[in-house]
């Protein structure tokens, strides 16, 4: 449980509504979920709006919402937060409901087209060799020590990752490594997370039928980068000639 004050630092907020010091008890972005007292973020996603779900939010119980517009009925037991781009407030949020685990550990962000799941693998195998605890997120599995958990994306989404960066954090972990993919950079799913590193593999002509245009793909791979603190550090694979592009901003 958490004030939502507190769970707002750091989000760009346009306007709000309501008892910013209300108790939140949880957050979610699907109105299904939603429990008494929790705080519900409506996310335009690419097959619903999760602003056509607030009134079943409210409904199950929701103290508040974070909306990118407010709806044109509100309640005054309700407490409403503006934002410009509520998927990556959404991101800042469970960074901060969840007390920041990232921080905590040593998260490595593997992108690029291809490679990612094996170094991750490769990363999760030697580090665990040599006698630490790890964390590894990844396409085909998610594993905290020696248990496995299934994966359904190639980078959860920032709710599921938090809550199993927690679980490493209680595991005793010291390094998660991590999948990044560019669908994730654009949809804010690692925003606010705190990278001790990143790694760039390569990059292809794929997945153009989500970005449109290979100029967009590059982008959304340099945006992991150009996102990570200045304490960070960064490996590319200069062989392939966008690697050298990623070099010149670190």
């Amino acid at each position: 449980m958490a004030e939502l004050k507190d769970i707002l630092y750091k989000v760009p907020i346009t306007a709000t509504s309501g008892n910013m010091n209300a108790e939140v008890k949880g957050i979610c972005f699907d109105s299904r979920k939603v429990q008494p007292g929790y705080l519900f973020i409506a996310v335009k996603g690419t097959q619903s709006d999760g602003h056509e779900f607030i009134t079943n939010a409210l409904a199950s119980g929701a103290v508040a919402v974070v909306v990118e517009k407010l709806p044109e009925a509100i309640s005054d037991k309700v407490s409403y937060v503006t934002v410009k781009d509520s998927a990556k407030a959404l991101g800042v949020i469970a960074c901060n409901f969840y007390g920041n685990p990232a921080s905590k550990l040593k998260l490595i962000g593997v992108t690029g087209t291809n490679g990612k799941t094996i170094v991750v693998t490769l990363l999760f195998k030697l580090f665990t060799s040599l006698g630490y605890r790890c964390g590894m997120l990844s396409t085909v599995v998610n594993r905290i020590v020696d248990k496995e958990i299934s994966a359904t994306h190639t980078t959860p989404d920032p709710i599921q990752i938090n809550e199993m960066l927690v679980k490493m954090l209680e595991e005793k972990c010291t390094h998660c490594f991590m999948e990044v993919s560019s669908h994730a950079v654009v949809q804010g799913r690692i925003e606010g997370l705190q990278f001790t590193g990143g790694l760039f593999t390569n990059i292809t002509h794929d997945h153009l039928d989500y970005h449109h245009t290979f100029e967009s793909y590059i982008r959304a791979k340099k945006g992991f980068f150009d996102a990570l603190s200045s304490n960070a550090f960064a490996l590319v694979n200069v062989d392939d000639k966008r690697g050298h592009g990623h070099a010149s901003k670190q």
